[in-house]
């Protein structure tokens, strides 16, 4: 094989071998912020958004949501924490550049009560538009139905309170 056949071989395998770590990196960050979430802690997860980052939440409950800020999002997401909702994601996609990432998340929540009762459970997809790390935009797709029942039980639940 010449030399120069060789240097470009070494220089796709370093491409490819780069890329798979940007794409692992990924992925154990995303792992590590949503075990933070899990635990309340939404601070991770908010180094991850960029100033203006747009978020969609489609449906007809309290938890729908057209946000194009940081902060309006910071507020969403310390409510989702405050509730005790365990969200997993059980696979995450990521593709593209650096410059122009998609990531795809999907994953499932859930809340137990006090006394063990599984009192929510839905399955979700998030789809999101990444810059440099920063995510630029993101959708979430669940079942809207075990979302608005999700409201009617935290409504009962400071009903009692």
């Amino acid at each position: 094989m010449n030399s120069q056949r060789l240097s470009r071989y070494r220089t796709l395998a370093a491409a490819l071998l780069t890329r798979a770590l940007y794409l692992r990196l990924g992925r154990l960050m995303l792992a590590r912020t949503h075990a933070r979430l899990r635990l309340g802690d939404i601070g991770p997860l908010m180094r991850f958004y960029a100033k203006d980052v747009q978020f969609h939440f489609p449906g007809e409950h309290s938890w729908s949501a057209n946000l194009s800020d940081k902060r309006a999002l910071e507020a969403w997401l310390e409510r989702f924490a405050s509730t005790g909702l365990q969200l997993y994601a059980d696979e995450i996609l990521i593709s593209g550049p650096p410059w122009k990432t998609t990531v795809v998340i999907r994953g499932h929540d859930h809340l137990i009560d006090e006394q063990g009762t599984v009192v929510y459970e839905n399955r979700a997809v998030i789809w999101g538009s990444a810059s440099w790390g920063k995510l630029k935009r993101y959708e979430v797709y669940e079942d809207t139905q075990k979302v608005a029942a999700f409201d009617d039980y935290l409504q009962s639940r400071t009903s009692r309170s």
